[in-house]
């Protein structure tokens, strides 16, 4: 039994959920990708795959047997291409983690100017809002929005994006002036489902001034991409980082609100797993994203002064 193509079918077969996608992929054909798999499994004597009709599962054996066989193909790549003095030729596929509305909004563009860039790299871009564990999704590298990072990850941040209080035009013409902080009481904020502190508001003033103000509103939901249409509908103001209405401020469709006050930067980072070795794609990938994410409209280097 080839013990290599074996481990490299198992393991694109637990990232692509299907051992017909793995097929496809591999220039196989399903039922011999499922006999190469099965015979792994008897070589080590344990399940690794719940099989359906549809998809496959790793078992507990085949979750660990998965990590260590995805970290060990890196190394036996790295390896190869070192022999064959290709090692400043990055290649090969790339899974990306990052937030939607982020993704959306910034890192499709970027993602597509890479692989202008390098065009022996694949990429398969997944967006979702939810804390992955990276190791377990076969994520290579993941963007991420905040302070908060989850443990099993090595984060470095890359630049952080100024956030501003904003309405619509419409909102502040039909609504009660707000001309201090303390005005926002009674006025219905859009908030983001699930965040830290949302019933209050802190804002720094010009002269370094803190003021923490009670909130309410009607409306909360996970997505900044519903908050950016819902504060353009006139629904309510709302704190936005400038990378989600930056451009919705320059356009005047939106309006800042107490424009000498702003809140605390949100910081972008990106993550990567812990692992000894990392393969070339993913480090000139990441390379990558801490040269252009800074320069993105809405974002600030690391190290201006603002409020943090």
């Amino acid at each position: 039994m080839d013990t290599i193509r074996a481990m490299h079918s198992l393991v694109r077969a637990v990232e692509l959920g299907s051992l017909s996608a793995a097929a496809r992929e591999l220039g196989s054909t399903q039922p011999t990708v499922s006999k190469t798999i099965a015979a792994l499994e008897q070589q080590l004597g344990a399940r690794l795959l719940i099989r359906t009709t549809s998809n496959v599962a790793p078992t507990e054996q085949g979750r660990r047997f998965y990590e260590r066989a995805k970290r060990m193909l890196e190394e036996y790549g790295e390896a190869v291409a070192d022999v064959r003095g290709l090692i400043e030729q990055p290649v090969g596929p790339l899974r990306v983690s990052a937030p939607v509305s982020l993704g959306v909004l910034c890192v499709n563009a970027l993602v597509l100017e890479f692989l202008a860039q390098y065009p022996e790299i694949e990429i398969e871009l997944l967006l979702n809002d939810r804390f992955i564990d990276l190791t377990e999704e076969g994520v290579d590298v993941a963007l991420r929005l905040g302070e908060e990072m989850p443990p099993n990850a090595v984060a470095r941040r890359l630049a952080r994006s100024p956030r501003y209080l904003v309405a619509s035009p419409d909102y502040l013409r039909a609504h009660p002036l707000i001309e201090r902080p303390e005005d926002l009481v009674g006025h219905s904020l859009l908030r983001f489902a699930g965040a830290a502190s949302i019933d209050a508001v802190e804002l720094f003033g010009p002269q370094g001034q803190l003021a923490k103000v009670p909130v309410q509103g009607r409306y909360r939901v996970n997505s900044a991409l519903a908050i950016r249409e819902a504060l353009l509908g006139g629904v309510g103001p709302a704190l936005a980082p400038t990378w989600l209405a930056g451009d919705l401020l320059g356009s005047g469709q939106l309006l800042r609100v107490l424009p000498d006050w702003q809140s605390a930067m949100q910081s972008v980072s990106v993550l990567y797993p812990p692992r000894r070795y990392q393969a070339l794609r993913a480090r000139v990938f990441i390379q990558f994203l801490a040269e252009r994410v800074p320069l993105l409209p809405g974002f600030e280097p690391l190290g201006s002064a603002s409020p943090t």
